[in-house]
């Protein structure tokens, strides 16, 4: 129902009246306050909204304002200190926390750690493989990578090392630039490996047993000077010589080269001749062989049937002798054009001596 229609006269639903800007409660509606020389549809006024807040401000800080500025920088600085205090490692990180600057004997894991700063302060170290590189491409100004061969000739060697470290508080405080020492011993066993020997050696021929050596080499030095350092590798990219005799250099490798080939060429023609020698060898072998079996066949077969033909001479001598002399005189005169006749018997008129001294292979065709 509208207020209109209760309390008689336009007064609110409380009995106050409706009218003349009074609200339903008997008053009239809230203004801002001041509103700049009584203009009551002014914009307000900043310094009292400054001063509303500030006493807003007071009731709510105890101690007052003044008492609260010092609650809020307490905990300014207790945020500052934990900041401080709360540090993280990653998984690929070690911490050493050292209290006065003397190192613990805890080396901190990967994870949230908690220190007493600023009594007590934090060392990072990445424990991650590293590489340390040495007379590289990028560096190619300074000569670090120069080095003088044991047959006297100038090589430039350009290597890595690649590391981890093994031990952060001896990395930490036993050196005092441990990269830069890394980098002097590293170059020193290079040279000194690379001086006992020739230059074909760095060149082709032993890269994998200098690059053992220089390691080793590298390793025990760190060690003795308790670096914390552990050597991986030693990997050499390029060992080649300088650029003011590298025409000379790449024309006695041609050569080494062109000597090598014709050595190949040799040994493969002597291979060929040899082996042709061994298998001519090894053909007449066998054929000698052959001809020895063959001929032991041949004079066994022959003293078998001699054997045979004695016996048989042995038990008739007679007949097997006049066999014997019938069968040879038939193998000599078989192909004989003479014929001989008995003078007592004679020669008949009518004897066909033609046709008797004709083959018999031209006697069976003409019949």
């Amino acid at each position: 129902m509208p207020w209109s229609n209760q309390n008689g006269g336009g007064g609110g639903p409380w009995g106050g009246g409706g009218g003349n800007n009074q609200g339903p409660w008997g008053q009239g509606p809230n203004r801002p306050r001041g509103g700049g020389g009584g203009n009551n549809g002014g914009p307000p006024d900043l310094e009292d909204i400054i001063r509303r807040g500030q006493d807003q401000l007071k009731n709510i800080i105890p101690g007052g304002f003044n008492g609260g500025v010092l609650v809020i920088l307490a905990g300014v600085l207790v945020i500052f200190w934990l900041i401080q205090s709360i540090y993280t490692v990653q998984p690929d990180e070690r911490g050493v926390e050292l209290r006065f600057g003397k190192p613990k004997q805890e080396i901190a894991m990967p994870g949230l750690h908690f220190h007493i700063w600023p009594f007590e302060t934090v060392e990072i170290v990445k424990v991650t493989e590293q590489q340390q590189n040495i007379g590289s491409k990028a560096s190619s100004s300074s000569n670090s990578g120069l080095m003088l061969s044991g047959d006297q000739n100038i090589v430039n060697v350009q290597f890595s090392v690649l590391y981890t470290v093994s031990d952060p508080k001896s990395y930490l405080f036993n050196l005092e630039n441990p990269a830069e020492t890394l980098q002097q011993v590293s170059e020193s066993a290079m040279r000194e490996v690379v001086g006992r020997r020739p230059a074909q050696d760095i060149f082709r021929d032993n890269r994998q047993q200098i690059a053992a050596e220089v390691k080793s080499t590298i390793q025990t030095t760190m060690d003795h000077y308790g670096s914390g350092i552990s050597v991986n590798a030693v990997a050499i990219e390029d060992a080649a010589p300088p650029r003011e005799v590298a025409d000379a250099f790449d024309e006695v490798q041609r050569a080494e080269q062109d000597e090598d080939r014709f050595v190949e060429e040799a040994n493969q023609y002597a291979n060929q001749k040899l082996g042709q020698a061994r298998g001519q060898a090894a053909q007449n072998r066998e054929e000698a062989a052959a001809y020895k079996d063959r001929v032991v066949k041949e004079a066994e077969g022959e003293a078998q049937r001699f054997v045979a033909i004695y016996d048989e001479y042995s038990k008739a001598p007679d007949v097997t002798r006049k066999r014997l002399f019938l069968e040879t005189m038939e193998n000599v005169l078989k192909n004989s054009k003479k014929i001989i006749i008995d003078e007592k018997q004679g020669v008949l008129p009518y004897l066909p001596l033609n046709e008797i001294t004709r083959p018999q292979s031209q006697q069976g065709g003409t019949q």
